[in-house]
């Protein structure tokens, strides 16, 4: 039994680095700085050690020949998931590329509202570490930042030092939406975040109106979506006369049509705060399921997100068309193989087409998928980097216990291998 201190998660997204575990065989225990998205996936037990094919019991090897024959002949097999560390993420684009599959991260529909935005317009996006050291007034849109991230106020807003924010306890945090589910976001000095709450549907009204203040626009409305014109003008003014303002929304919260439009609106509105004698910047909140890691690794290696395919011998990105459920309804994909190393309960979608699992050790299915092969996870198993929520530090994982399961890119590779010979 050892105690393992200075840990980073690769589950919550905002790069925490320092808890400690207890490590006990292949039993571990948060004993420091755990919190309600690290401390159960870290404690998840290992219930599978051995690969299945139908359902039954076979070695590494015969698994990895079995799924190879699977993906030999296939036209359009597509690799969903995409849930991995980043040496992961390498192995899974190689045998993307070997067999010309397509590669769909699972939060990509969400994360798509991200990108249109960002293609079509651009942002003024912040880090972590600027949070941290000159934010004085956050404001989260449209999600319930606690539950994301239960320990980003206490690591990035109510921080004892910061370089350039004297009290930290006098940041201001606002709530425009959903309102916080705890008390993280109450300061040390007992002061509560703001709430300015409103349906989800409504934020597109709510933030059109709000920018429109932010420009020195006149409404005539007194309100809009039960929300008093009055107090978005507050609002409005608190944005510019902030010396460092931080606004952070989910994009995958923000489940209505042409959302990317909304995420649009709000990087224009950080623009035109920008515009006057102040600083403001976004914060897209993501890093879970390895999705930061899955699109960075996919961009520098193909010059585009984790929405590709390579059927034709060469990337072709459509954030839509190369969706995993478009695919599969269609009929258009003949194989499904699904990568996840850090979450038990991310299964494959159901589907009458083989299915190669590529998942940590713990998954159950409705459906036994025709090839099961249990993988250590970054962070816990074995050792390995993933990328957080700014995209800026890809953090250092730390192998934590021997619990003799191979790396997801150590299969992927083999399997890669395998295609090789025929």
């Amino acid at each position: 039994m050892i105690e393992i201190t200075e840990v980073s998660s690769p589950f919550c997204g905002i790069g925490t680095d320092d808890l400690t575990i207890k490590v006990d065989g292949l039993s571990l225990k948060v004993i420091e700085n755990g919190c309600a998205v690290n401390t159960p996936a870290f404690e998840q037990p290992i219930t599978d050690t051995s690969a299945r094919v139908d359902g039954k019991e076979v070695s590494l090897e015969i698994a990895i020949t079995k799924a190879a024959e699977l993906l030999r002949d296939t036209k359009l097999p597509v690799i969903g998931g995409c849930a991995t560390d980043v040496n992961g993420m390498r192995g899974l684009l190689a045998l993307a590329d070997r067999c010309g599959a397509v590669v769909d991260n699972m939060n990509f529909t969400g994360a798509r509202n991200n990108f249109l935005a960002l293609q079509d317009s651009g942002w003024m996006n912040t880090t972590l570490a600027e949070v941290k050291n000159r934010c004085d007034l956050l404001l989260v849109v449209g999600t319930d930042l606690e539950a994301f991230a239960p320990r980003f106020f206490e690591r990035y807003v109510w921080n004892k030092e910061a370089m350039f924010v004297e009290d930290t306890s006098q940041r201001s945090v606002i709530y425009l939406g959903k309102a916080p589910s705890g008390q993280a976001s109450t300061s040390p000095n007992g002061q509560k975040a703001q709430v300015l709450e409103c349906a989800t549907d409504d934020l597109p009204e709510v933030l059109a109106v709000l920018r429109a203040l932010v420009k020195g626009s006149q409404i005539r409305a007194t309100s809009v979506c039960g929300l008093a014109v009055a107090d978005l003008q507050m609002l409005a003014d608190q944005l510019k006369a902030a010396k460092y303002g931080v606004v952070a929304w989910a994009a995958g919260a923000l489940a209505f049509a042409h959302a990317e439009l909304t995420v649009q609106k709000l990087s224009e509105m950080i623009k035109d705060i920008n515009d006057l004698n102040t600083r403001c910047s976004g914060l897209p909140l993501a890093g879970k399921e390895g999705d930061q890691t899955a699109n960075q690794v996919c961009g520098w290696t193909t010059g585009y997100p984790a929405r590709t395919r390579f059927s034709r011998g060469y990337p072709e990105y459509d954030p839509f068309l190369n969706e995993t459920s478009v695919l599969l309804a269609s009929g258009e994909a003949d194989a499904l193989v699904w990568v996840q190393a850090f979450n038990v309960n991310a299964v494959p979608p159901e589907t009458t087409l083989p299915t190669i699992v590529v998942g940590r050790s713990g998954m159950t299915f409705a459906k036994e998928p025709t090839v099961f092969i249990p993988v250590g996870t970054p962070g816990i198993d074995h050792a390995g980097h993933a990328f957080r929520m700014d995209n800026v530090v890809a953090i250092r994982l730390k192998k934590l216990r021997d619990s003799g399961l191979p790396s997801t890119a150590e299969v992927l590779n083999t399997i890669e291998q395998a295609l090789q010979v025929k």
